[in-house]
């Protein structure tokens, strides 16, 4: 499937904002997809792995790498990937890569329209399971490759307004979820990392995500992004 850009994409999460729990996720090709068949998204959250979450000591962002590398070799970084696939209106500083601005015409998280220009703070890119989170569900044992793999991975990034988005900070489901009209989404899009990376969840969050997912039983699992490990020039401390 070609890659969704600009408003195309932005279109896309206006389904999410008017059809609800209803929803499925369909953003770009380098970010989620639809996949699996009606409640593939309630299947892969009863799979997940149970355990307790695991001390934070040793987390740090530099853990997971430089903060939006490269990692898929397109000669723009992340943080601007997901800018050009989640904006309307997109425009450019350098022809291609460095968006300047753009707008989101409707946040996931709040569900009103936030304009993006280079330099502001009213657009965050949100990992959709926090690295923290994810550090203390399995992370923190991995090799390097595999933590800047998700740290990049279109599947887990999505372009949010700024002040939504820092009031969840590094919360899991059990802890914090979007308002309702992209609740579903949101939490499918989360159980497809875990289970792509094979992080596991603690039983609260794993509750949470099955009490909204039983919701919407047809929401799909998304799919897509990048491999699970970056390519071998990249590092972490």
């Amino acid at each position: 499937m070609r890659r969704l850009r600009g408003g195309a994409a932005a279109a896309m999460v206006l389904v999410f904002a008017v059809a609800g729990c209803k929803a499925e996720t369909k953003t770009g090709s380098g970010g989620p997809q639809e996949t699996g068949g009606s409640g593939a998204a309630l299947t892969a959250a009863e799979s997940l792995t149970v355990k307790g979450r695991a001390p934070k000591t040793g987390y740090a962002r530099d853990r997971f790498g430089t903060a939006w590398a490269d990692t898929d070799s397109n000669g723009c970084d992340t943080r601007d990937d997901i800018l050009k696939r989640d904006l309307a209106d997109v425009k450019f500083t350098d022809g291609k890569c460095k968006v300047s601005y753009g707008v989101l015409e409707s946040d996931p998280y709040s569900g009103t329209k936030v304009t993006y220009r280079r330099g502001s703070s009213l657009v965050d890119i949100d990992h959709l399971v926090a690295l923290s989170d994810a550090w203390q569900k399995g992370a923190k044992y991995w090799d390097a490759r595999k933590r800047i793999a998700l740290a990049n991975d279109p599947l887990n990034l999505l372009a949010a307004g700024a002040s939504a988005n820092r009031s969840k900070g590094d919360g899991d489901t059990a802890t914090w979820v979007p308002p309702k009209a992209y609740r579903c989404a949101y939490v499918a899009s989360q159980v497809a990392v875990k289970k792509k990376y094979g992080l596991w969840v603690t039983a609260a969050e794993k509750a949470a995500m099955e009490k909204v997912l039983k919701e919407c039983p047809g929401q799909k699992l998304p799919s897509g992004g990048n491999p699970t490990e970056a390519p071998a020039r990249f590092h972490a401390n």
